[in-house]
């Protein structure tokens, strides 16, 4: 399923709901704080050192303004949280995430273009 049919799937549910009933608003917000937690981590963690996201950090390992494209979101938090456990062969450090810096980071990661 594609990220364009989840997010479909998704306003049809809340729009089956009714506005207010499933806090739409709230979870926009948390959305919103789980990216910019994602953003920082981004930084945090040097993600940049080896990675870019456009013009920005060092070209060592892919870009990632791509990543959601071509991973769902989860997919990506499960890959952040342990990499070697998802495809041995890269050389991807663990970071050591938690699940929720992971999903936070992998969050962020769905926002690039």
């Amino acid at each position: 399923m594609t990220r364009a049919e989840i997010s479909g799937i998704a306003l049809i549910c809340m729009s089956i709901a009714g506005p207010g009933l499933t806090g739409d608003r709230l979870d926009a917000q948390s959305r919103a704080a789980l990216v910019t937690q994602g953003r920082q981590l981004f930084t945090d963690k040097g993600c940049y050192g080896c990675h870019t996201v456009g013009a920005t950090g060092t070209p060592i390992a892919p870009d990632l303004r791509r990543a959601a494209a071509r991973y769902p979101e989860a997919s990506l938090a499960r890959w952040l949280r342990d990499p070697s456990a998802q495809e041995p062969t890269r050389h991807m450090p663990n970071l050591d995430l938690s699940e929720g810096e992971a999903s936070a980071l992998a969050a962020y990661l769905a926002t690039l273009p």
